[in-house]
C-alpha cells in the first residue's frame, strides 16, 4: 500500500499519473496529456509529464509540472504543511484548482468511464481532504 503524499493544495500526489513513480515510459506520459487535455482542456508536451511532487524542498531542484505554482510558493512562504493550516483557508488561490467531479462530467458532457474518474480526476479532488485535514485541526 502506498504513503498518501497530499499535495500543498491538497491533491494527491501518490495517486496522480503524473507523480514520478507512477511514470513508467512515454506512453504512460502521452496517455496523461491526452487524459489531462480531455478532462479539463490543457495540454503538456507529454516529455514534461513526470513530477516529483510539490512537497519536494527547493534545493533538490525538484521536476514539478507547474514550476510557478503560486500556492506551492505561498504555503512555502507561510511555512505551512497545506492550505488546510492556513487561517485564510480556503482563498481564490486554492479554490481555483479545486477539482468537482460533476462539473467536469458536466462539460465532458457524457458519464466518465470509472478507470478515468480514480486515475485523471479523484487524485484532484481537493476540497474534501483539505477540509477533513482542517477539521481535525479545529476539534
Amino acid at each position: 500500500m502506498k504513503n498518501e503524499i497530499i499535495s500543498r493544495c491538497g491533491f494527491r500526489c501518490d495517486l496522480c499519473p503524473a507523480y514520478k513513480l507512477n511514470i513508467k515510459n512515454a506512453e504512460d506520459q502521452k496517455k496523461v496529456s491526452d487524459s489531462w487535455h480531455k478532462y479539463y482542456g490543457f495540454r503538456i508536451n507529454p516529455k514534461r509529464i513526470i513530477c516529483d511532487g510539490c512537497m519536494t524542498d527547493n534545493s533538490e531542484n525538484p521536476n514539478l509540472i507547474s514550476k510557478n505554482c503560486a500556492i506551492r510558493k505561498c504555503v512555502q512562504k507561510m511555512q505551512i504543511d497545506n492550505c488546510a493550516y492556513c487561517e485564510k483557508y480556503s482563498c481564490k488561490k486554492v479554490e481555483k484548482l479545486m477539482v468537482d467531479f460533476n462539473e467536469i462530467e458536466r462539460k465532458y458532457g457524457k458519464k466518465i468511464p470509472e478507470s478515468d474518474y480514480s486515475s485523471y480526476i479523484m487524485p484532484y479532488e481537493s476540497r474534501q481532504r483539505l477540509d477533513s485535514i482542517r477539521d481535525n485541526l479545529i476539534s
